[in-house]
């Protein structure tokens, strides 16, 4: 165990967190490691909606260029943020089991806002197609703003703001110990597809890497997010539609919960299916081809002409 594990990251605060603990869990197999932090593009540029980019994986090219050059061994990745198609001789080595994946509002005063709807402007701050879209559809007459950055960048700017409120990942802040006494659960929010996983990938031929983060691995875990991607990749969502899926697993049985919407949250489709846990391999796919044959390529198709409009 001599060769030295070198872990790449973003050098956010959340980002660092989820290198340490996956750094923590290699000492305590024996490991020898080292954390290497890169800054990504998608930190670095705050004014523009992640969409309007252009970049699928936007968090994660950074890492995977420094992968690919062996600057850095392994990277520890939030799992939500990492595209469907991984770069050629990059693999995915280790999902850790799953926190939260619940999203939740944080809010300034009091909630008041939410019965008064369509009395007041409200407006709620988010960068995710997927929140914009699930909280139009609930609350049509609100206002949804921008909000780009990392998770403190994001939590500091709903401070600065006039805003009502803004969405959040409840794993991301409980994990840096920034999350409020003001918020509220959002059950009825379908997550993104891993939300609350960790992933860590390595070079395909690193095999000393790989079996290290083998014993990392969560198998349950590794399983749903699994189906959830494989779901949104059959919508070939990317990060440029309002897709949400949660796949669990009770059992022997697993259920998928998964979600399709328009951009401006008028239109709706969902699905919710279960099958034996033997039949997981292509359970994400099926579930997706029902949506798409029930309307979802005609609202992919308009979700793809709508966004081409904006860049």
């Amino acid at each position: 165990m001599s060769k030295i594990i070198k872990i790449g990251t973003r050098d956010s605060e959340l980002a660092l967190w989820q290198a340490h603990t996956v750094e923590k869990k290699l000492k305590d197999l024996g490991y020898l490691t080292e954390i290497v932090a890169v800054k990504s593009t998608g930190d670095i540029i705050l004014d523009k909606p992640l969409y309007e980019l252009g970049i699928t994986g936007i968090f994660t090219k950074t890492l995977d260029v420094a992968m690919l050059k062996g600057e850095v061994d392994i990277a520890v990745h939030s799992m939500k943020d990492v595209p469907t198609a991984l770069p050629k001789g990059i693999v995915q080595a280790a999902v850790l089991e799953r926190a939260s994946t619940l999203d939740i509002l944080v809010y300034k005063d009091d909630l008041c806002f939410l019965e008064n709807s369509g009395t007041i402007l409200i407006t709620i701050g988010t960068g995710s197609l997927r929140r914009k879209a699930q909280w139009l559809h609930k609350y049509p007459t609100h206002h949804v703003e921008d909000l780009r950055g990392n998770v403190n960048t994001r939590m500091q700017k709903l401070c600065d703001s006039h805003w009502n409120g803004a969405i959040f990942a409840a794993a991301g802040l409980e994990r840096i110990n920034l999350k409020p006494e003001t918020f509220l659960n959002l059950d009825w929010m379908i997550p993104a597809p891993a939300q609350g996983a960790m992933m860590v990938v390595a070079m395909e031929n690193d095999s000393f890497s790989r079996s290290a983060l083998a014993q990392l691995n969560h198998k349950k875990t590794e399983i749903c997010t699994f189906v959830e991607r494989q779901f949104l990749k059959t919508l070939e969502g990317g990060c440029t539609a309002p897709i949400g899926a949660l796949a669990e697993i009770n059992e022997d049985v697993i259920t998928l919960k998964g979600v399709l919407f328009s951009l401006d949250g008028k239109h709706k489709l969902e699905i919710e299916k279960s099958v034996n846990i033997d039949l997981y391999q292509n359970f994400g796919e099926l579930c997706a081809k029902e949506i798409l044959n029930n309307g979802g390529s005609e609202l992919m198709f308009a979700i793809k002409q709508e966004l081409s409009k904006k860049h």
